[in-house]
């Protein structure tokens, strides 16, 4: 069911996830970009600055070892037709520098590209350079902003006669990194570009996956899935492809008993392998996989569980849980009841033949004859009673022998338990256990009417936590070609009676004995007829 938001909202950013999710991949790729441009323009302009200097020094450093320069400054006053200014503007054009600059020890300019500006004190201060320093450095001069390098200009004995100034214009360097500005920013397009496809890309998937939901949409899901999870009075629990906990209901943690009645600590689990969990048994089969059907019937402490798994996608699962215990006592109850249903009837019609002998009796005046006929039918059913009693401790199961035995009797059939027969009352399923003798009695007892010596036996007992069942007859037995196929749904040797269906008695044995994790085999008695044998693994406490 698709969560519908509400037609009216806030103008704003867009409410679908897939469109916050492109916008913000776009804001920070594009953040990103500005950030590394910048980052790159930064080093870049100060290398382009010191590449400036140093090309300027260079110069400078260049023109001071020319010794005819240092000769001229000696020989010559401040003129614009000087030795000097001829070396310096050679020198400048040759170069392509704004300017070269020659001053005495005075700081008197002796060239200069403005002629006019000759025989003037220069703006900067040389007196670094006029002391010995060479000096790299971006100012002001009367020029505008350059690059400057300053040398010392030494005569031909050494001695420090001057100073040679060269300046590269700083909007030359400006235009550099200008220059450089395009190159980049079709890297950073570029860049941004393919950043902005893989967050469409993304941003399809993700709107592939939520279902071009809202973030608030899927979190008003995420919120209404936790109260239905919590609320329900059935117990689900999500396992991933491992076999690790996913999602852990309260209710599925209480009908497994992983935790206390009113905690809230089922979330703990999660990420939990269920075999480490629970441990090994029948419910972690069912609940894992291992054991596959539907309605799977598992003991869990004292409550009987009614399992169902659906597999996910992902290659785990989602299993529901389902308490029957308060459904097995309604059961225990119907069962009870149908076996006395079945025992009275059986009983009305003994009572009456009975009743007409002992009628016939008296009035024939045979009284001492009507007290021994009295005597024994009364001892035979005590005796019956007591024997089973004495060796099937469950109620419901003696109850049903009884009865069981009061119906063979009436219809010619001899009812008997086997000597082996011993069976405790610890049986966590009780009625299916009821079900399934009921059923194979019945067949056994149509079986064995008419047959030479009639004759049922069953043997009930129990090995450890293992509960064995045989019932054989007399009959003419079941041939080994359609041992399996007597279980088949609608297979039957008998007639149907009005609307009653056949066909149904031992596929229900099956069914019952496989929830349980048992087994149904069908084969040959000893001394003839069928014998069918069910084997039920931790049917016992």
């Amino acid at each position: 069911m698709r969560f519908l938001p509400p037609r009216s909202r806030r103008l704003g950013l867009p409410r679908r996830a897939v469109s916050q999710i492109l916008l913000t991949q776009l804001a920070i790729a594009a953040g990103v970009v500005v950030l590394a441009t910048g980052l790159f323009l930064a080093p870049l302009g100060a290398q382009l600055d010191d590449q400036a200097m140093r090309r300027a020094l260079a110069i400078a450093q260049s023109a001071a070892a020319d010794p005819s320069l240092a000769a001229g400054l000696l020989a010559s006053g401040p003129s614009p037709d000087s030795p000097v200014q001829a070396s310096a503007e050679r020198i400048r054009r040759a170069t392509g520098a704004e300017y070269v600059v020659v001053v005495d020890l005075n700081g008197i300019r002796r060239s200069h590209p403005s002629p006019g500006r000759i025989g003037r004190p220069v703006s900067t201060d040389p007196g670094e350079a006029l002391a010995g320093h060479e000096v790299m450095e971006i100012d002001e001069g009367t020029l505008g902003r350059s690059a400057r390098g300053k040398v010392p200009l030494l005569a031909a004995d050494g001695e420090i006669v001057g100073a040679v100034s060269v300046g590269i214009a700083y909007d030359s360097v400006h235009d550099r990194l200008l220059g450089a500005i395009p190159g980049l920013l079709a890297y950073a397009g570029g860049a941004l570009a393919a950043g902005a496809l893989a967050a469409y890309l993304l941003s399809r998937r993700i709107q592939r996956q939520t279902r071009d939901l809202a973030f608030s949409d899927i979190a008003g899901l995420l919120a209404e899935r936790e109260a239905m999870l919590h609320s329900i009075r059935e117990g689900v629990i999500a396992l991933d492809r491992d076999g690790r906990i996913r999602l852990l209901n309260d209710e599925a943690a209480r009908l497994l008993g992983l935790t206390p009645e009113g905690t809230d600590t089922a979330g703990a689990l999660a990420g939990r392998p269920l075999d480490d969990v629970l441990g090994a048994g029948r419910t972690t089969d069912v609940l894992t996989g291992r054991v596959t059907g539907r309605d799977l019937l598992t003991v869990q402490g004292t409550r009987v569980l009614i399992a169902n798994r659906m597999p996910t996608d992902d290659g785990g699962a989602v299993a529901t849980l389902r308490d029957r215990t308060e459904l097995e006592h309604l059961g225990r109850e119907l069962d009870s009841t149908r076996g006395l249903i079945d025992a009275l009837r059986a009983q009305d019609h003994e009572h009456a033949n009975r009743l007409h002998t002992l009628l016939g009796l008296l009035e024939l005046g045979l009284h001492e004859e009507a007290v021994a006929f009295v005597t024994e039918v009364v001892g035979v059913h005590r005796t019956t009673a007591e024997q089973v009693t004495e060796r099937v401790h469950d109620p419901l199961l003696a109850a049903l022998l009884v009865g069981k035995a009061t119906v063979a009797a009436e219809r010619g059939v001899p009812l008997r338990l086997a000597d082996a027969t011993l069976l405790p009352d610890r049986l966590v399923d009780p009625g299916g256990l009821v079900t399934i003798t009921g059923n194979l009695v019945d067949n056994a007892l149509d079986a064995a009417v008419g047959s030479a010596t009639p004759l049922v036996e069953v043997e009930l007992r129990s090995e450890g936590r293992t509960a064995i069942l045989r019932v054989r007859d007399s009959g003419p037995g079941v041939p080994p070609a359609r041992r399996e196929e007597i279980f088949t749904e609608g297979w039957s040797t008998k007639q149907p009676r009005g609307h009653r269906e056949r066909g149904l008695g031992l596929t229900l044995v099956r069914r019952l004995a496989e929830r349980q994790g048992g087994t149904v085999r069908a084969g040959e008695a000893a001394d003839g007829g069928a014998e069918f044998s069910v084997v039920l693994p931790e049917a016992l406490r």
